[in-house]
């Protein structure tokens, strides 16, 4: 029986932590899907198409990873697609206790989900698709491309910088 697991979140922007789970997890499962959440409720910088691709273009190479966009309960997509695990990632005791609770919904309305808990890695303790958007509306007016680049480079894939102040200097 095939392994599959989802790992669902805003991926606004897609990150060097959410890329350290990813890969992890990858390891572990046949299948993959990281899940772009579309969420009425909050309010993104990148609208769902653009996060799909920056997901899809951070995990390139990982032949056992899909993409894909949902709008609606994770344990709905997992359902739809055979998944029996869900991945979350952890960065510290704040994290653990809302995932905690989210584990226990999912469970009650879908008995089969399993959720894997991956405590994130030491150097990415920090990182945040919050703190890649305060980087991006605060930036310096005087900084250089370059120098925009190179802070990037310390939060999020390095194969997505590119687009991702491409994507931001439209969603001024």
């Amino acid at each position: 029986m095939k392994r599959i697991a989802v790992f669902a979140g805003s991926f606004d922007p897609f990150t060097l932590g959410h890329l350290d789970v990813v890969k992890r997890a990858s390891a572990m499962f046949d299948t993959l899907w990281v899940v772009v959440a579309q969420n009425a409720s909050k309010k993104n910088m990148f609208d769902c198409v653009a996060r799909a691709q920056m997901a899809k273009a951070a995990v390139a190479g990982l032949a056992n990873v899909k993409i894909a966009v949902h709008e609606g309960l994770t344990v709905d997509f997992m359902k739809s697609v055979g998944a029996t695990y869900l991945v979350r990632g952890i960065r510290g005791a704040c994290d653990l206790d809302f995932e905690q609770t989210v584990a226990w919904n999912n469970k009650t309305l879908y008995s089969e989900a399993e959720t894997v808990f991956l405590m994130s890695a030491p150097e990415h303790l920090a990182v945040s698709s919050t703190v890649v958007r305060e980087l991006l509306k605060c930036g310096s007016e005087n900084s250089t491309l370059a120098s925009q680049k190179k802070i990037l480079l310390k939060f999020v894939p390095s194969n997505i910088v590119g687009e991702l102040l491409k994507l931001y200097g439209t969603t001024k």
